[in-house]
């Protein structure tokens, strides 16, 4: 089935910049949710950023204006370019696919039929 491969984690100075990326692989459908999310050490985990097929957008509030999602049909790879982080922007970030629009995860609670493993983000003061 779906298969996500998530990378570009790393650790930077506050006020630096990373871009994670999410390889999908066996996701063919033309209606799909795909998303970011995140979770740190004694943290619940939570929904970061999501964008639909038609390329409708959502964000955390803390993150508006500074994280960016956006994808690449061609290479079937999901983005997150992160400017302007803060320490406690610190977690391990996961991507998820869904055959559902995001409105619809949304009313669900974001509960993603697939995910990818982990990739650690560190930002130091």
């Amino acid at each position: 089935q779906v298969q996500l491969v998530g990378s570009g984690g790393g650790s930077v100075q506050a006020g630096g910049s990373l871009t994670l990326s999410c390889a999908a692989f066996g996701h063919t459908n033309t209606d799909y949710c795909m998303g970011w999310f995140r979770q740190g050490p004694e943290k619940e985990r939570e929904g970061v950023a999501a964008i639909d097929s038609d390329g409708s957008t959502y964000y955390l509030d803390s993150v508006k204006g500074r994280f960016t999602i956006s994808q690449d049909n061609a290479k079937n790879t999901l983005y997150l370019r992160m400017n302007s982080l803060k320490p406690e922007d610190s977690a391990e970030y996961y991507c998820a696919a869904d055959e559902r629009y995001c409105s619809g995860l949304a009313q669900e609670g974001w509960d993603f039929n697939h995910w990818g493993q982990g990739t650690q983000v560190t930002v130091s003061s």
